[in-house]
């Protein structure tokens, strides 16, 4: 069974924290990770992108000059794509990019992300946040005693108000939910900060 360093809010090493082998020792695969990472950005884009082709552009409908003759080259329509204001070869059109991804494939992927994270030494255990108040420099100052240098991303059991406020300005710090977290943040993230009952939370759900 895997574990990792414990720590509290002052940075400060307190103990050990053992972790799921289902989860955070699965095999990597890079496969089933690469193609749930590229579903997800898939499926973020709208596919609203359209134009026009040279049989939906307004005008052109008269042979712009005789067949023969005229020393230029052959042409009908002065709308064909050749010509200003003509059509677009192969336009555009509204299409869905949704890429289905099996369910069993999307937790072998989430497993490998976390595993690899681990592998790395990017994963750190805390065992609670709590802020007074919603300031930046209480954030900040959490983050100084960790001695991150690299971006990161703080994995939260719930939404916490004061928590999500203070991390607000920090451009290097991103905010996540046990419920929301993906394959894509936790491969983008630099380093990912885990609450005790965030990290009961992964396992109780993804194990």
């Amino acid at each position: 069974m895997p574990k990792t360093a414990l720590y509290n809010m002052e940075g400060a090493a307190i103990g050990e924290v053992e972790l799921s082998d289902e989860i955070f020792a699965a095999p990597v695969n890079v496969a089933a990770m690469h193609l749930v990472v590229r579903s997800i950005l898939a499926n973020k884009r709208q596919g609203t992108q359209s134009a026009l082709t040279r049989g939906e552009v307004r005008g052109g409908g008269r042979k712009i000059y005789r067949q023969k003759g005229t020393g230029n080259a052959r042409h009908h329509s002065n709308r064909a794509p050749q010509f200003k204001h003509g059509g677009i070869v192969f336009a555009p059109k509204p299409r869905d990019y949704v890429i289905n991804v099996p369910k069993k494939v999307r937790r072998l992927a989430f497993k490998s992300a976390l595993t690899s994270k681990l592998n790395a030494g990017d994963i750190i255990v805390v065992d609670s946040i709590q802020l007074k108040e919603a300031k930046t420099r209480l954030m900040a100052k959490f983050l100084d005693a960790l001695k991150l240098d690299t971006a990161a991303m703080l994995v939260l059991p719930g939404r916490d108000e004061n928590i999500v406020r203070a991390s607000g300005n920090l451009a290097k710090l991103t905010t996540s939910y046990v419920n929301t977290l993906n394959v894509y943040d936790i491969l983008k993230a630099g380093k990912i900060i885990l609450t005790q009952d965030a990290l009961k939370g992964v396992e109780e759900v993804y194990a």
